[in-house]
C-alpha cells in the first residue's frame, strides 16, 4: 500500500500529464496602452518645441478609447499625425490601431478630429481567421472566445504554423499571440 501522499502527488502528476496533452494561445488585438500614453506625451512636447508649431496652439488629448486632436489648419493635422505615427512606430505600436475619423470644423475657424484607438477582434474577422486555420491545418482548432481566438493543438509545431500563417496574412487590425499554453 502507498502512503498517502506518495498516492496523491502520483494522482496530481497523473492529471498533469492529461492537461497538458493540448497546447494553446489566445489571438487578441490590443495595444500597450502605457506606450501609447508616452507617444502622446513625446507629441505634445513636440508641439511646444517646434517654431513651426508653438503658434498653432495645437492640442492633443488621449483617453481610453481615443486621441482628440484640436488645432488651427489641416495642414498643422496632417504634420501631427505624422509626428504621432512616427512616435508610435518607435514604441512598437502598429499603425493599424488608429482609426482616424472626419475632420470637424471647431469654433475659430479651428479643426478638430477624434481618432479611434482599435482594440479587439470584430467578429466577422474572427469567423474569416478560424476559418482559414481550419482550411489551413487540419489537426488544429480555432473557437471564438469573446473578441479573441482561441487555438488548441496537440502540437507545439501545429501552433507554430498557426502563428506564421496569421503572420503572413494582412489583416485590418493589428494580431497578437498571448496566454500560449
Amino acid at each position: 500500500m502507498l502512503p498517502f501522499a506518495l498516492a496523491k502527488a502520483i494522482a496530481l502528476f497523473v492529471e498533469f500529464k492529461i492537461m497538458a496533452s493540448t497546447y494553446s494561445f489566445d489571438i487578441v488585438s490590443d495595444f500597450d496602452h502605457q506606450e501609447m500614453v508616452n507617444a502622446v506625451d513625446q507629441v505634445k512636447r513636440e508641439l511646444t518645441s517646434r517654431y513651426d508649431l508653438k503658434s498653432t496652439q495645437s492640442t492633443v488629448e488621449l483617453s481610453d478609447e481615443k486621441i482628440v486632436v484640436n488645432t488651427d489648419s489641416e495642414f498643422t493635422l496632417d504634420t501631427i499625425h505624422d509626428i504621432l505615427r512616427q512616435k508610435a512606430a518607435k514604441r512598437d505600436l502598429s499603425q493599424k490601431i488608429f482609426d482616424y475619423g472626419t475632420v470637424d470644423a471647431a469654433s475659430g475657424s479651428r479643426v478638430r478630429q477624434e481618432i479611434v484607438l482599435k482594440k479587439g477582434i470584430e467578429a466577422d474577422l474572427a469567423k474569416k481567421i478560424s476559418k482559414l486555420i481550419r482550411e489551413e491545418l487540419k489537426k488544429v482548432q480555432a473557437s471564438i472566445q469573446g473578441d479573441a481566438v482561441r487555438v488548441s493543438s496537440k502540437s507545439k509545431d501545429d501552433l507554430q504554423q498557426v502563428m506564421q500563417l496569421i503572420k503572413q496574412q494582412d489583416f485590418p487590425v493589428a494580431l497578437q499571440f498571448t496566454n500560449y499554453r
